[in-house]
Order: C-alpha cells, then structure tokens, then sequence
C-alpha cells in the first residue's frame, strides 16, 4: 500500500465521520476526480480507439490478485483484457452514460476477428458448438457510433455462453443496467468470464475456453454505490435478486481487484454492500 492510499483512506475516515455517505461521495469525487474506470466523454470511453496492442496504464481498470494473461486493448465503446491462452476476455470494462443509448446505427450482427490480436478468434469457432457468441458489452450499449457498434461484434467482447442465458437472465440485467445508468446518469461496469479451478470444455479450431459462470460488477458515482451479480454458464429463468452478490465476493471468486483507485477504506463500505433495493427498477 503505498504512502497516498494510506492518506486517502485517513482522510476518508475523517470525512466519514464528519459527514456521513454523502460526504464520502463528495470525498471520492475530489480524490479521484470523478473517474474509477475509462470515463465516458461524449459517449465515448476514456482512451479512445487503441493504434496498436500496447498496454497503456489505465485508471481504475481491475488488478488481477492471481496471474494470468492479459492483452489490455481500447475499443472506442469499451476496454478489455484480452487472454491469448483461454481465447476469451478477463474482462470488459465500459462506462455508460445516456447518450450511448441513442439509437444512430442498428446492431450490426457482424462477429469479426479483432485485429489487435495475433491469431484471433473467429466466428468458425462458435459454429456447431451449442454456444451463442455472448456479448460483454452489449451491442445495444453502443447504438450511438457507428465504429463503436461494429467494434462491439469483435470475438474480444465475447464469450461461449449457453442461448437461453445470453438471450435471457443475462439481457435482463443488461436492460436493468440502461434502466439504472438512466437514473444515475453514469455507471461504470466491468463483466466477464468466470473460470473455475478444473479441466475446461473447449470449443473450436482455436481451442476457445466455455466459462463455468459470468460475473457483472456496477459501480454508480452518485449516489455511490456498488453491486455484483454471478450467473452460472447454464439453464435458467430467475428473477435478478438470484444472482446478486457483493462486488467483494465476485472479486474473491474472480481474483481480481474492482475499482482499485477508490481509498481502502471507501472501497471496503461500498463493495460490501449488496442489497438490490437500492437499485430500484422503473415501472414498465
């Protein structure tokens, strides 16, 4: 821990007690300066389009506990940690605000090969296999640029998963978090695969990993608060409070580290937390 996290959360503490919640998200605003992942700016996510398959330090991008490998690229609508031995991503991390919800461009249904990366997956891979090519980032968090829609089809921001969860429990939350993103205005939003510790189906030429389980973690600025979902690689019809867990136990699970940037003591009120009553879902 080094010696700014130490004052950060001395700091945190001392504006807990002297103000309550609120003030803890007025706190972590000035701190942070309003960004714990890739920030949205004009609908787009912090870094832009990447030039090549550099790894670029990024601000508040999830830390891995346990080692694996990780290709860090930006796509103009996300960011992900692409993993060149399991064929899919660690993660995908984006930020969503309400214009990203515009409806400019239709979904393209276009999977492509990501050219970031060397031997690439490709749509072959999926095919016969009984698994739908699963999007991180859904495509209909990306209706508002062309390029960003086209780039959402790239094998990086998919995963095998089973049809009726990709059409779904798994879109239901999708739809959830445009619901939550239009009554906090922004949300930060990291998903991915969960694998096991076990032998892993595999699918395709390219060897392509089938995860055993999803996660999705969501952390809303303001009013702060954090929630985490894990849903297994399965059959299913469940209502969202099934799958709702803290963002501390999907990192212990997942083992990595979600919103790092945010003080010890901040990060450990917020990501325990997961009552789903604070994420009220609109009347349709």
């Amino acid at each position: 821990m080094n010696i700014k996290t130490i004052i950060g959360g001395l700091a945190a503490a001392v504006v807990v007690l002297a103000g309550g919640y609120d003030r803890i998200r007025s706190y972590v605003e000035q701190w942070t300066g309003g960004s714990f992942l890739p920030e949205a700016a004009e609908g787009r996510v912090w870094g832009g389009s990447p030039s090549g398959a550099q790894e670029v330090p990024d601000i508040g991008l999830p830390e891995f506990t346990k080692e694996r490998r990780s290709q860090i690229i930006r796509h103009i609508g996300y960011t992900t940690s692409y993993n060149a031995e399991t064929k899919i991503p660690n993660y995908v991390a984006w930020t969503l605000t309400p214009e990203r919800f515009e409806d400019v461009v239709s979904r393209t249904d276009k999977f492509l090969p990501d050219p970031e990366v060397a031997d690439p997956v490709t749509t072959d891979d999926y095919r016969n296999s009984g698994y739908d090519r699963g999007h991180m980032c859904p495509a209909a968090d990306n209706k508002w640029d062309k390029e960003a829609m086209r780039e959402s089809f790239y094998m990086t921001n998919v995963c095998p998963q089973h049809h009726n969860l990709n059409r779904g429990d798994w879109k239901e939350l999708e739809d959830a978090c445009r619901d939550w993103t239009m009554e906090c205005g922004k949300l930060h939003v990291v998903a991915g695969p969960i694998l096991y510790n076990k032998r892993h189906q595999r699918i395709g030429d390219s060897r392509v990993v089938v995860p055993e389980a999803f996660f999705k973690v969501i952390l809303c600025p303001d009013p702060l608060k954090a929630i985490g979902f894990i849903y297994k690689n399965t059959s299913g019809n469940h209502p969202l409070d099934a799958y709702v867990n803290s963002v501390d136990e999907v990192e212990r699970i997942t083992g990595m580290d979600f919103f790092p940037n945010l003080p010890d003591s901040i990060e450990e009120v917020v990501e325990k937390a997961y009552d789903l009553d604070e994420w009220p879902m609109p009347e349709r």
